[in-house]
């Protein structure tokens, strides 16, 4: 019956699909979570965006971010890192009108440093996804309820420094493990729902 736990942490929606507690009530989130979310991910602009975005979503619900997505691709020219790396502080003053984006002058500032970043790191490491994907653990715990789901760790925190040191910002341990789970480095879909194991569509 919709809305019954199968397990801590799982709920069984209408449809009879078993999902992760946090995707309930909101069809947008269950769509992010049965068709994006613990994905692999190997496109350097995907991941340069995501990055961004998690970046955005410091201090609020991912549901305010991805309600707001379609609009910040379209002033961020779609994430393009040398289009984002091209912005000057007149764009950046515009940006901040705009309501249909987080009007963070300190987030869409570290936007366009990190786009400038992400040319010296793809310089050194070749690409994004190669650089990203040194950090995905091995041989991740298995979450069985939301309690087993972990806020950051130590691939998380390794490429938090990492990144800081590069000149990256807004790329603390939370928010960058909530980057490996939403890229599929990471797969934190509870057991018991029916997207886990599934990183590849």
């Amino acid at each position: 019956m919709p809305g019954a736990r199968a397990d801590p942490g799982v709920v069984v929606g209408a449809d009879g699909l078993a999902r992760c507690w946090w995707c309930d009530g909101d069809a947008t989130y269950r769509d992010y979570h049965d068709r994006e979310w613990g994905v692999e991910v190997h496109d350097d602009v995907r991941l340069f965006e995501k990055l961004c975005l998690e970046g955005f979503q410091a201090g609020l619900s991912w549901l305010t971010i991805l309600r707001k997505r379609p609009r910040f691709r379209e002033v961020f020219a779609g994430f393009d890192p040398a289009a984002v790396a091209a912005l000057g502080a007149d764009d950046v003053d515009r940006l901040l009108t705009d309501p249909g984006i987080v009007r963070n002058r300190a987030k869409v500032e570290a936007t366009v440093a990190n786009a400038r970043a992400y040319h010296d790191l793809v310089a050194r490491e070749g690409s994004l996804d190669a650089y990203v994907w040194r950090f995905a653990p091995v041989a991740p715990p298995v979450p069985r309820t939301r309690q087993d789901v972990r806020a950051s760790s130590p691939e998380s925190a390794a490429m938090s420094r990492d990144l800081k040191q590069r000149g990256w910002r807004f790329v603390g341990p939370t928010t960058v493990y909530a980057f490996q789970q939403a890229m599929g480095l990471v797969d934190d879909h509870l057991v018991g729902c029916w997207r886990r194991g599934a990183t590849k569509l």
